[in-house]
């Protein structure tokens, strides 16, 4: 008698990712709201996430996600300002235009306390200070230049130290502009990059406590678009750069 393969009975077979599939970061739909009403959402954007889609690209995005859950509610999401990809913390949309306006013209004038968290490579010579540079964009990278270049943009913030542990420091920053990697480009400009900052230091692409770059939007300030009362938002630190922490805290200080 011919024998034929046994059948799996009542199994049923996975169908195989697609190559795209598997490449693409899965984030939930379940976001993380710090603040909303009628006009605003501020929302705890998680490292990875990109703020606003990529053009042609099916990758989610803080934008996209935010949008389908609006939807529900027969309400709208627009893009005030952004942060970096591979940065955590407190990112801001409006639901109206009027609002969105309102906002973006705060953003321009530099009136909101943006207050970001960092833990950068090495040990400060300062407990404060300010830091202040020329770039011009170049593709996605900022280049350090010179004030005499025309196309050179100024980029300023101010920084107190909260914690210095044996070849790393933990810093608070205040944003006075706001270039698209800015303060990245500043701390790996004075020698002292983000730790996880493969885009602007290649070797810390080799840190094995953290996979992104340790940079957090923990605080924001701005002024209501309707009301005119300030809103403060908090945003606590992820996991990640607590484990970060914790992990340099345990490393014995150096002598002398």
């Amino acid at each position: 008698m011919a024998k034929f393969p046994r059948k799996d009975r009542g199994r049923k077979r996975e169908k195989p990712s697609a190559p795209d599939d598997r490449r693409k970061p899965r984030f939930s739909p379940e976001l993380s709201v710090l603040y909303e009403d009628d006009a605003l959402v501020v929302l705890d954007k998680p490292a990875g996430l990109l703020a606003v889609p990529i053009k042609g690209s099916r990758v989610p995005s803080a934008l996209s996600l935010l949008i389908e859950r609006l939807k529900r509610k027969r309400q709208q999401a627009m893009v005030v300002h952004r942060i970096d990809r591979f940065a955590s913390g407190a990112l801001v949309f409006a639901k109206t235009a009027p609002d969105r306006h309102n906002l973006i013209q705060q953003f321009l004038a530099h009136t909101p306390v943006r207050q970001y968290l960092a833990v950068v490579r090495g040990r400060l010579s300062a407990d404060a200070g300010t830091l202040v540079h020329y770039f011009r964009r170049e593709g996605t990278v900022q280049q350090m230049r010179t004030a005499r270049d025309p196309r050179a943009a100024r980029a300023e913030l101010r920084y107190n130290v909260e914690r210095f542990f044996r070849d790393a420091t933990v810093v608070r920053v205040e944003l006075v502009t706001g270039l698209q990697n800015q303060i990245r480009a500043q701390f790996a400009a004075t020698g002292h990059p983000i730790i996880g900052d493969r885009k602007y230091h290649r070797r810390e692409a080799r840190e094995p406590l953290i996979d992104r770059v340790a940079l957090h939007a923990a605080a924001l300030q701005f002024v209501h678009p309707r009301t005119g009362e300030r809103v403060s938002i908090q945003c606590k630190l992820p996991a990640d750069i607590q484990h970060l922490i914790r992990e340099l805290s345990r490393a014995k200080p150096a002598r002398g």
